[in-house]
């Protein structure tokens, strides 16, 4: 299949794209987000993909409706144009309650769309796959709307092995239901992409991972030398991400030379473990656990570390497309990570830093060391993170990749031919005033 775009980017998944995309000034686009552990304005992994994907859209002129259960506070000044549609919040604490809570949020989706269709016809609708999200996909099957579900995890799996899932029977059925509607399915990494296969037809799904904002995120000037170095890490703080082997390998490195520092930019239920585990190994003073912080706010911290880690744990399904790996990228810093499914493509076999083996804290301090002797190829290596992350990896080239599958190039031309007399054009191509409030609007289940 081939699709054309402007920017002359290749999909991961074989679609090559070379003239028209599809998102143009006034180009109507609604996102849908019914994960309700997703708030879509905060500090989550998720929440910044998110608000990335909205920014993009936002700079080329579209029109962007948000819908989702939790927005998780006010828009950034950067996406105050975006209008929120607020879906019935999902409530309950027993799973079948909260599962049957979900649905209704979910269901609600269809009146909003309902209602901005009405107003005027949709050009595109961006889903990112929710364990109980099928009516946006379906809605836009229905009506000739090109869509695409982002599908980010194998959900279903990973809420029955790691939170409690009641109705799995029903979670598969909304999943195969999603992604047979969806007029695109596109994955993050390959991992994902083999579970979405077993789902629906794979002719369909195609991997695009993800990027990085090279606006927010640059590099910083770093003093050379031979000398201990700052560590950086930046991620929730979850058990999958091995940040306790992290924490081990700066204790030996400051057994070895003194002046190492650890910093860990995020939140998350090992936080405490990290802190006690910091103070038994008598490093308290080395480490600072800073906690979670806007994306605005990343950039400052990284700017004030040598070196990005990704300690990743021995993980027999590791299905992941780090972003914290393409933020260290984009600052220019050398990326020392666990060699798991996808990571030795992403640093191109250590060019981009060094791999070491999971769950080893003496072979990630090795090649920490590494790192602080060669100033050379510190210099060397973060020069060319950049350069990757400028070249491959900025959120402008993953939206031209997903609509190149999206098969949407010539999309909002053909429509404006077919809409009806009494519809409304599209607005004018004009950006969205910095200062405008979000719009919310309540919908009743």
């Amino acid at each position: 299949m081939s699709v054309t775009a402007t920017s002359g980017v290749t999909a991961t998944s074989g679609v090559t794209a070379t003239c028209g995309v599809g998102v143009t000034p006034g180009s109507r686009v609604a996102v849908v987000s019914c994960d309700p552990g997703i708030p879509v304005f905060g500090s989550k992994g998720a929440s910044v993909h998110l608000q990335a994907v909205l920014g993009e859209l936002v700079r080329r002129g579209a029109e962007v409706h948000l819908l989702t259960p939790r927005p998780g506070g006010p828009a950034p000044a950067a996406l105050a144009g975006v209008t929120v549609h607020e879906l019935p919040a999902v409530t309950g604490r027993p799973a079948p309650e909260r599962e049957a809570s979900a649905r209704c949020s979910d269901a609600a989706v269809a009146a909003v769309l309902d209602r901005l269709a009405r107003q005027a016809p949709l050009d595109l609708l961006l889903e990112r796959y929710s364990l109980w999200g099928r009516t946006g996909t379906a809605w836009a099957a229905a009506r000739g709307v090109p869509s695409v579900l982002e599908v980010n995890a194998p959900l279903v799996r990973e809420q029955a092995a790691h939170r409690v899932l009641h109705d799995r029977a029903g979670a598969e059925a909304v999943a195969r239901h999603a992604l047979a509607h969806a007029g695109a399915v596109v994955c993050v990494s390959e991992a994902v992409a083999v579970w979405a296969r077993g789902v629906t037809d794979p002719a369909r799904v195609h991997v695009v991972a993800n990027g990085t904002d090279t606006d927010r995120i640059t590099p910083a000037v770093r003093a050379g030398g031979v000398r201990p170095l700052t560590v950086g890490f930046v991620g929730t703080l979850k058990p999958w991400h091995g940040t306790e082997h992290l924490v081990d390998a700066v204790a030996l490195l400051l057994d070895r030379e003194p002046g190492w520092r650890l910093v860990v930019v995020g939140d998350g239920p090992e936080r405490d473990a990290l802190a006690e585990r910091a103070e038994r190994l008598g490093i308290t003073d080395a480490v600072e656990l800073v906690g979670a912080l806007p994306p605005e706010q990343v950039a400052a911290r990284l700017h004030g570390v040598d070196v990005g880690c990704a300690p990743y744990a021995d993980l027999a399904d590791f299905y992941f497309s780090p972003l914290k790996v393409y933020e260290y990228l984009a600052a220019g810093l050398p990326v020392v990570a666990s060699r798991v499914p996808g990571m030795a493509g992403l640093l191109r076999e250590g060019d981009l830093g060094a791999l070491c083996r999971p769950a080893d804290p003496g072979d990630l301090a090795d090649a920490l060391a590494a790192l602080a002797a060669d100033p050379q190829r510190r210099a060397r290596v973060g020069a060319a993170a950049r350069a990757a992350a400028e070249r491959e990896h900025t959120w402008s080239a993953v939206l031209d990749r997903v609509l190149a599958v999206a098969a949407v190039g010539d999309r909002p031309a053909d429509r404006a031919a077919d809409r009806p007399a009494d519809r409304p054009a599209h607005r004018a191509a004009s950006a969205p005033a910095a200062t405008a409030a979000p719009v919310r609007v309540g919908v009743v289940a």
